[in-house]
């Protein structure tokens, strides 16, 4: 009896917290932020990951609640911490440009959380490890075109672009001003403007 009541009291929380943070979100699109914030937090609070991250939304971007990095760090890192992928991006971020002095061991959790959200198919990790890959300290000139390919299959048109310049420049691949021109042309014809004026 003991063990059924508990996993009733699980169910209820869960359910509650589920409650908690539609409500949320349909707050947000009605316009009432402050609402829509007092639910998450409410349903954060209680563990729920998807409301942990919108709460790290809501103080990322000062809606419903001041603008505070470091409280939404802390959310987006418990909400990390249950395997939430955008949480993961967005906490590997926040590690890569707020760790102070760049600590290594800060730098090694970023990379993890951003390649797991990478892998979990979040186009932004993508393109974001990508870029990192190719412009870090010590380039990796491969891995980073693997993850600005990832993010150009996902539709991201300046990861394409990049990828392009990976052809023309020889970045990880071989040299092919063909393939260059190839991956140039689809990310102008989504619209991006670095794009074109390369292919002029």
């Amino acid at each position: 009896l003991e063990e059924a009541a508990f996993q009733l009291q699980q169910i209820f929380r869960i359910d509650i917290s589920i409650a908690l943070n539609i409500l949320g979100i349909e707050s947000m699109r009605a316009g009432h932020c402050r609402t829509g914030y007092a639910c998450f937090k409410l349903a954060a609070d209680r563990g729920y990951s998807k409301a942990q991250f919108n709460v790290g939304l809501c103080y990322e971007h000062g809606r419903g609640t001041e603008k505070d990095l470091e409280k939404a760090a802390f959310y987006y890192c418990h909400a990390a911490s249950s395997c939430h992928p955008m949480a993961q991006y967005r906490y590997g971020r926040y590690l890569l440009q707020h760790s102070p002095d760049q600590q290594w061991d800060s730098q090694q959790r970023a990379l993890t959380l951003l390649e797991r959200a990478a892998m979990a198919g979040i186009t932004e990790a993508q393109a974001y490890l990508g870029v990192l890959y190719m412009r870090g300290l010590q380039p990796q000139e491969k891995k980073g075109l693997k993850y600005l390919l990832q993010a150009a299959n996902c539709g991201d048109a300046q990861s394409r672009y990049h990828v392009g310049v990976c052809y023309e420049q020889g970045l990880g691949v071989q040299q092919d001003l063909a393939e260059a021109l190839r991956h140039y042309r689809e990310a102008a014809a989504a619209g991006n403007r670095l794009a074109q004026e390369r292919l002029r």
